[in-house]
């Protein structure tokens, strides 16, 4: 990650509106799956920007160092239209889908995770299979996570430091 890193951890919104926007499908999609993350002990942050301009849904690290990256849909033309997702693996332990419960499903590759969830939590329908990053990656990963989820925390306290 590059120096634009705070820009990109401060939010958009003017903080005394952020509660006052409806969410879209995709962002109640997440916010479940983020509960779903905690309840298993996992540190989940959404909208994480990746190298170059992947940005992952949902990163999240888990109890024992392991990162999951969930991609979340909310209906078939969200999926068909977004292929950056085959890039994420690259950067995660293990990569889910996370939908709501009426999308269909059959199109989903069937080798990754999947994640049934709305607004208020989710289940995990599918592990996905393990592919352990190397200790190289990790540490990069792991480093720019760390400063990403500090600086979106700075940024609630202190939108312009």
């Amino acid at each position: 990650m590059d120096e634009s890193l705070h820009r990109l951890a401060l939010a958009e919104i003017p903080e005394d509106t952020r509660d006052l926007l409806p969410m879209q499908a995709g962002q109640r999609i997440a916010r479940g799956v983020a509960r779903l993350l905690c309840s298993h002990g996992f540190a989940p942050v959404t909208e994480m920007p990746l190298a170059g301009k992947l940005r992952a849904d949902v990163m999240a690290i888990g109890p024992k160092g392991e990162v999951w990256i969930v991609e979340c849909k909310s209906c078939r033309a969200d999926f068909r239209a977004d292929r950056k997702w085959q890039g994420y693996t690259a950067w995660c332990d293990r990569f889910f889908w996370a939908v709501g419960p009426d999308f269909p499903q059959e199109i989903l590759p069937e080798n990754d995770g999947l994640i049934l969830a709305d607004a208020f939590g989710g289940e995990i329908i599918r592990l996905a299979d393990e592919t352990p990053l190397a200790p190289a990656r990790r540490k990069v990963v792991s480093r720019d996570f760390a400063r990403y989820a500090a600086l979106r925390l700075l940024a609630l306290r202190d939108p312009a430091p």
